[in-house]
């Protein structure tokens, strides 16, 4: 199975319009179009009943101590995990693309609606993990579905990198409920998976790496 995007290459940086976020010289980051990248694929195993999408970024800090403050930089060498931007499943075995933006095209605050996904787009929509970074923040908590793009800290030290797997399933429902999360779709899938495909983009708000 292969997968592509007209939005960005492989291993290439994701456009900002793509971006939660966007380098902003006074405030170090401002709100960005957050739509979501054009994808397509083919080679599709024979046997698919379903699709699940899922876009994580690896390059999470682990403690959050010096994230996003002056004076500070995250180190290089800090353990990194992961953190989840989209998460959708039951896509239909006939689909073969997603249009820029078909299914996020601005910043919601408090997050946009789910598990169903609004105008009759197809799949269900997972929580991303938005929800727990802004879940201390009176204006942006709530429960954040679908995609919610890049926004690496402004003073990482390192190059974020976003990986966009798509997973041929055996079934047509994924036995996943309510306000399911990345890693709950992945262990819903253990012994469902026919074939995935990966396309990986860079990000980054640090001026001094992004060049």
């Amino acid at each position: 199975m292969k997968i592509w995007s007209d939005s960005f290459k492989d291993g290439a940086v994701i456009p900002g319009e793509f971006a939660f976020g966007v380098i902003d010289p006074k405030a170090h980051v401002a709100l960005s179009s957050n739509k979501n990248p054009h994808l397509a694929w083919s080679e599709v195993p024979t046997g698919t009943k379903s699709f699940a999408l899922v876009c994580h970024d690896y390059d999470v800090p682990s403690r959050g101590d010096d994230v996003n403050q002056e004076g500070k930089t995250v180190p290089a060498d800090l353990p990194r995990v992961d953190f989840f931007h989209w998460v959708m499943v039951d896509l239909p075995p006939n689909l073969n693309e997603i249009a820029a933006g078909q299914y996020s095209k601005e910043v919601t605050p408090r997050g946009k609606p789910g598990p169903a996904i609004s105008g009759g787009l197809p799949g269900r929509h997972g929580v991303n993990d938005y929800t727990g970074w802004f879940a201390g923040d009176k204006d942006m908590s709530g429960d954040y579905f679908g995609y919610d793009g890049p926004c690496p800290p402004w003073n990482d030290s390192i190059v974020h990198h976003y990986v966009f797997t798509l997973y041929a399933l055996d079934v047509e429902g994924l036995k996943v409920e309510g306000k399911f999360t990345g890693q709950q779709v992945r262990d819903a899938m253990k012994g469902h998976i026919l074939a995935e495909a990966k396309l990986t983009g860079t990000y980054i708000l640090n001026p001094q790496l992004a060049g």
